[in-house]
């Protein structure tokens, strides 16, 4: 059952955005968040493993903030950056409102990750991860203080996506859910209220199209050109769900499936030409390589 016991000046900080955001894992995705609340006007801090993961998450927030600047966000890119601090040590949390875990997809990872948020920050502030399909309550039964944990799932790539998948956990607090709505909407985005299951809605839905699309070039029904055409010009999809895996990483689609399959049944699955070209290192954009030949300009049917 879930609780009202969190006051609302703990989490909420008003309408706007947490005055000091936390970030722990400074990758794309960690950099996106940061990127969106730096934005908004938090103080964010971002913490990752070593000082040269460190370094290379530094750079890809100034990347991200000079593309918003170049876009027209009126505002200087040394303004920007001066309210992102990186680094190494989670202490640095001691006084944010707000921390996210931004880890990899790895349930073990991410238990791990969220106690070490835990024992840094004050009894007042909440915590969140951005998991996009474990089980909330599930990561939450390592903390002491769950009523103050929830799901932020932020989509890829974070400056330019318009959702936020506000995910509760059994013992969410609904103070805290409330004002994770505000923060959404304080960062420009759209938020969308689930209950916690495996895959929540957007990775559940995503994840099955995905997945028989990959099917269909397996059977040789189409070519990947084609299918995300017919999904693109038919249903009014912004993206393919073939290119959209190359984006995400076949490798990040793989170990969702894995998860779902082991949850959900049979209907998830994973291909085994998934399979196979993850083992064979072609994970999408981030290869060069997947569905689509990413290694020039744009993307090419393989």
């Amino acid at each position: 059952m879930r609780s009202d016991t969190t006051r609302p000046d703990d989490v909420g900080r008003g309408d706007g955005v947490p005055e000091h955001v936390g970030v722990l894992g400074g990758g794309r995705m960690g950099a996106g968040i940061a990127h969106a609340f730096a934005v908004s006007g938090s103080r964010v801090t971002v913490v990752e493993r070593d000082e040269a993961a460190a370094q290379a998450a530094l750079e890809r927030i100034r990347r991200d903030l000079a593309r918003s600047i170049e876009r027209g966000l009126a505002v200087s890119l040394d303004e920007l950056l001066a309210r992102v601090a990186v680094g190494t040590d989670a202490a640095a949390f001691a006084d944010a409102g707000l921390v996210i875990e931004a880890v990899p997809e790895d349930p073990e990872l991410k238990r791990s990750s969220l106690a070490r948020i835990e024992a840094e920050v004050s009894p007042e502030a909440a915590i969140a991860t951005n998991t996009s399909s474990l089980s909330i309550t599930g990561l939450a039964a390592g903390l002491a203080h769950p009523n103050r944990f929830i799901g932020l799932h932020f989509f890829n790539p974070v400056p330019a996506s318009g959702l936020v998948e506000i995910v509760l956990g059994e013992h969410t607090d609904n103070i805290l859910a409330a004002a994770a709505r505000n923060w959404v909407t304080a960062l420009g985005k759209t938020p969308v209220t689930v209950n916690d299951a495996p895959g929540f809605a957007s990775s559940r839905l995503g994840v099955a199209i995905g997945l028989e699309a990959i099917r269909m070039v397996e059977e040789g029904v189409a070519s990947p050109e084609d299918i995300d055409s017919a999904m693109v010009l038919g249903y009014k999809y912004p993206i393919g769900p073939l290119r959209l895996t190359d984006i995400v990483g076949l490798d990040v689609r793989l170990g969702i499936a894995e998860y779902l399959h082991s949850q959900l049944g049979e209907r998830f699955r994973p291909p085994d030409l998934l399979r196979s070209k993850v083992a064979a290192g072609e994970l999408g954009r981030k290869s060069g390589r997947g569905f689509f030949d990413w290694s020039t300009e744009g993307a090419e049917s393989l």
